[in-house]
């Protein structure tokens, strides 16, 4: 997996006996290596998981700190042959200072010792133990090894170098500046916090979003593991909590309050954490003279269980999806109507064909109309039943404009079309592209002069995935005055009309259920003897869901072909075979870049989510570019 960019990484929360340094290295021992079985790359432990956070004035015996060495000494051994780098908490004294430590562990070797900086006196932590900064030494010899000993330490990977770890300990993620900061910006995409959490009242909400606001805030990944509940429960209670987020998303989330140990994994995706930290210009890069880098042979890893969702764009929660659509919707309709006062209010003139795309931007201009306190016979639904029409698209449409009090206009485009045959010498017969282009330029002239004569304004209705691909006919309906769909993808178009027809009265939602029932098409060519539409547009062009998680994660953050592969196989594994995947995904590279003259004069569009592909707000890609070393990674896969 790492060279997708992943690494797998755990949590272990082990199952503490308490002032027991030796049982606890046998559970720590036990725990490591069922992580190692599970692929784990990375893991780490709680604070002081060989002692236990608890402790209190124990922490002054010799006893028990000569012990936590000798634990580590047995974790050192008996995990020898295991290919995982483990962190485990523990104290250690060094210049006759006691250090609240994580240590980083691989192969029977130390790798490195990172010390808590920030010692809570709440709790009375600093009665034993002191900050690093009150320590000197910065390298120190532990059992018969010469050992790094800073808070400024980072474990980079040698073969991935975006696989960079760093370390912090509790409260260091609450101060005014978190160490955590200054590691991620000096190169650290994952941080890992050793902890020792009590649990009051609102603290497990507040701990959680503290995680994922800072792991949004930068750009990283951040692996929390606290205390479990077998601490002392005099006067505070632990509960184990561990979690694992990237870039503000939970990847997992151990059991609070379990009795026995625990282990979390996830799939972290470095890659796209640099990816994204090069996007934002906000994202500043330290250099940190003080900083030392350790390199580290992190095990690559084949146990891939990252769950990728099938539509990307569209939340699995009913209601998360319900309030999304609500957004988007009421951004759509105020855009537009920002543009309608601009222009002093001119009428809309759009085509309406029974599809869900026209469907969509005729309800958002019916909502900026309502907004602004219009009348909706000024909203011109055009009509242009063409050689592939079908009744059932023919009736929607009508239906559609008049239950929604608009004005219904019928223009067709029939004998313009065959006149025009004529004119260019195309044979009555001939269904190549010509055939179905002359069609969707004859519609977009009608809609611009019906436009012209009564004062109008042509509304787009193609959208976000017909974009990407170049799906639509350059000056036919490629061209609009304002393209109110042009940021929503294809598997979300039909989300979006039918949570308007949920909200609708039971006329209007017959008919909006009845447009979301028919498939998708052009109808650029004629339908077969019993009326039903021919042409379906994800037989020549692929299956949308797969072009929509193809476009996510092209333009999120930049993933190769290659990855969008890998991840595409397991993401629809069992209903998309590897080669019907990889046929699919040549046409989307091939069209992709191909198409980019269309998206470099597209109408104006009201942006609604964080991937778009106007060239003015977006997308700056030139239209020569080459697609050939996209494309010949692919033709890679094939020859294996």
């Amino acid at each position: 997996m790492k060279e997708y960019g992943f690494v797998k990484v755990g949590s272990i929360v082990n199952k503490l006996v308490l002032a027991d340094p030796i049982s606890n290295a046998e559970e720590i021992i036990k725990m490591i290596k069922i992580a190692s079985k599970k692929g784990v790359s990375i893991v780490s432990t709680p604070q002081l998981a060989l002692t236990g956070f608890t402790c209190g004035d124990l922490f002054f015996q010799e006893e028990l700190l000569g012990k936590s060495i000798k634990a580590l000494e047995i974790i050192l051994n008996e995990t020898k042959k295991d290919k995982i780098i483990s962190i485990v908490g523990m104290p250690l004294r060094i210049d006759n200072t006691l250090l609240n430590v994580a240590v980083v562990v691989s192969e029977g070797q130390i790798l490195g010792i990172v010390p808590k900086s920030n010692v809570s006196c709440v709790n009375e932590e600093n009665r034993w133990f002191v900050g690093y900064e009150q320590a000197v030494s910065d390298e120190i010899t532990l059992l018969g090894q010469n050992v790094a000993v800073d808070i400024n330490l980072l474990f980079r990977d040698k073969e991935n170098k975006d696989i960079v770890f760093a370390i912090e300990l509790g409260e260091d993620l609450e101060a005014m500046e978190p160490a955590s900061a200054k590691h991620m910006t000096n190169g650290a995409t994952i941080i890992f916090n050793l902890a020792s959490s009590n649990e009051v009242i609102g603290r497990c909400k507040y701990r959680e979003e503290l995680v994922k606001v800072y792991s949004k805030k930068m750009i990283g990944a951040y692996v929390y593991t606290s205390s479990g509940m077998m601490e002392s429960g005099s006067d505070l209670l632990f509960s184990g909590a561990s979690m694992i987020y990237e870039d503000g998303k939970k990847l997992a989330k151990g059991e609070r309050f379990a009795l026995d140990s625990t282990l979390i994994t996830a799939d972290v995706d470095v890659v796209r954490l640099t990816n994204l930290r090069m996007r934002n210009s906000n994202y500043t890069k330290s250099a940190d003279d003080l900083y030392r880098v350790i390199e580290v042979d992190v095990n690559d890893s084949d146990n891939f269980e990252r769950i990728y969702k099938e539509y990307p764009f569209v939340p699995k929660d009913d209601k998360e999806r319900e309030e999304r659509c609500e957004e988007i919707f009421k951004i759509q309709a105020s855009s537009l109507a920002r543009r309608l006062m601009q222009l002093n209010y001119p009428k809309c003139v759009l085509g309406i064909s029974g599809g869900l795309d026209s469907t969509l931007a005729f309800l958002v201009v019916v909502e900026a109309y309502k907004m602004l306190g219009l009348n909706p016979k000024d909203i011109i639904g055009v009509t242009m039943p063409g050689f592939g029409t079908t009744g059932r698209t023919y009736n929607n449409a009508c239906n559609f404009v008049k239950e929604y009090g608009a004005t219904l206009k019928e223009v067709s485009i029939k004998e313009a079309a065959i006149q025009h045959m004529k004119d260019i010498g195309l044979a009555e017969d001939d269904r190549s592209v010509v055939y179905e282009n002359l069609q969707a330029r004859e519609r977009t002239q009608i809609l611009m002069d019906i436009a012209n004569m009564m004062n109008g304004f042509v509304i787009g209705t193609g959208d976000l995935s017909e974009l990407a691909l170049g799906w639509c006919t350059y000056n036919g309906d490629h061209m609009s005055m304002f393209g109110v769909n042009g940021a929503i993808p294809k598997t979300l178009v039909k989300y979006l009309v039918d949570h308007v027809a949920n909200n609708a009265d039971e006329t209007k939602k017959k008919v909006l259920k009845d447009i979301l029932d028919t498939p998708i098409s052009p109808e650029l060519l004629p339908p077969d003897k019993a009326g039903n539409i021919l042409q379906q547009t994800e037989s020549s062009i692929g299956p949308y869901v797969l072009h929509d998680f193809f476009l996510y994660h092209f333009l999120k953050y930049g993933a190769s072909p290659k990855k969008i592969f890998f991840l595409a196989q397991k993401t629809f594994a069992g209903k998309f075979d590897k080669e019907i995947i990889l046929k699919w995904l040549k046409v989307f590279i091939k069209r992709f870049f191909t198409q980019q003259f269309k998206r470099n004069c597209c109408p104006d569009g009201v942006k609604v989510g964080n991937i778009g592909l106007s060239p003015r707000g977006d997308l700056r890609m030139p239209s020569d570019a080459n697609y050939t070393i996209w494309l010949k990674e692919l033709e890679e896969i094939e020859e294996v």
